[in-house]
């Protein structure tokens, strides 16, 4: 550990020495109309959030052009999104291929008015490197987080402070906007946004066509999975509330996953007394056009909520350890339960009692 740390703080005297600006404090951007936004780490649930940081800049700057920077995990959920203007992948295996290295190369030699590093929960080395060595006549990042320094601040010649201990319980769709407000850009509307198309539509209603029965029908989402297992409500719970479903509204359920979800998935399907549709491995783009064409979704916590965050359809998101005041999807019809740190203290009952809220009575079957 100690030669490790040893090796870091050199490193980051080298970078200090040669790439080094000095700070300014002020808070004019002079009118500037093309942005480079860098958030190349993985979360996408991070980055759905923060989608008001692109809103922001849109609505006080209406004819900038912005070029985003983000991983390969990523780029599914923002491909289409009508903030931004341009996409590069950032892909840390391919930087030594010489035809990728000279593409991205001459994307930060395009020259910018302004780059910023958003930041949600970390600091990412990376990110703060690709804004510095971008041709950008304003580098705006973070210089703490939390009270924690980001030792790598002196990328940036407009550092911001950001400190969400102040205000504990705020959503970070608001918070992402912080990196920003200093220099007069916000905005009112901090709605996540995932952008689609006809053809995302299109096979969205074919998908929905194959088992669709009666239009009267609830049509009924839910994604069972999680990346991280503590945000996981259980299995035999979600095959109960199921098949609830299907015998008090005989609603039309489908499940949204991917190949990482296959255990899960099955594990429910084999619960439940009648065949379930699956929604796997889908664009991003498609899933928030199928969940758009729902009566309900629930699901984890996890990056798919955050998808179903930016459709107006009613949605119940389950929480265990996360604090969903700072990461449940906002809006009238966006609804979550947490009961503690141990998401399984929710019962069947507390989510059924949240779908016969949500859902229109005159559709119940008993």
């Amino acid at each position: 550990m100690a030669k490790q740390n040893f090796i870091s703080n050199a490193l980051y005297k080298i970078f200090r020495k040669f790439f080094s600006i000095e700070e300014n404090e002020s808070l004019d951007l002079n009118n500037p109309n093309k942005f480079l936004i860098v958030r190349q780490h993985n979360q996408l649930g991070d980055l759905l959030a923060g989608v008001s940081v692109f809103r922001a800049i849109k609505e006080k700057y209406p004819d900038s052009h912005i070029t985003l920077i983000l991983s390969t995990f990523n780029y599914p959920g923002m491909v289409k999104n009508k903030f931004i203007d341009r996409i590069f992948v950032f892909n840390k295996r391919r930087i030594f291929n010489p035809g990728y290295l000279i593409k991205f190369i001459n994307l930060l030699r395009e020259g910018y008015d302004v780059t910023i590093v958003p930041v949600t929960v970390s600091i990412s080395f990376t990110s703060n490197l690709i804004a510095r060595i971008s041709h950008s006549k304003i580098r705006i990042g973070p210089k703490s987080l939390d009270g924690k320094m980001n030792q790598s601040s002196f990328f940036f010649d407009r550092r911001v402070e950001i400190d969400w201990r102040k205000q504990p319980d705020s959503n970070v769709s608001e918070r992402s906007l912080d990196i920003v407000r200093p220099f007069g850009i916000s905005t009112n509307d901090y709605k996540s946004e995932i952008t689609f198309d006809n053809g995302d539509l299109k096979t969205a209603k074919k998908f929905i066509t194959s088992f669709k029965r009666n239009e009267g029908n609830p049509l009924i989402g839910l994604h069972v999975g999680a990346g991280k297992p503590q945000n996981r409500w259980s299995l035999y719970k979600y095959a109960i509330l199921i098949k609830q479903l299907k015998e008090n509204y005989n609603a039309d359920i489908y499940l949204t996953g991917s190949s990482g979800d296959h255990e899960e998935i099955n594990f429910v399907k084999g619960k439940v007394p009648f065949e379930i549709p699956l929604f796997i491995n889908m664009e991003i783009p498609s899933v928030a056009a199928l969940i758009s064409l729902s009566d309900l979704f629930i699901s984890n916590d996890t990056g798919i909520m955050h998808v179903a965050g930016t459709t107006s359809t009613p949605q119940i998101s389950i929480f265990g350890p996360t604090n969903p005041l700072n990461w449940a999807p906002i809006g009238n019809n966006k609804f979550y339960i947490r009961k503690s740190e141990l998401i399984d203290d929710i019962s069947v009952e507390d989510i059924y009692k949240m779908c016969v809220y949500i859902l229109p009575a005159v559709q119940k079957v008993r």
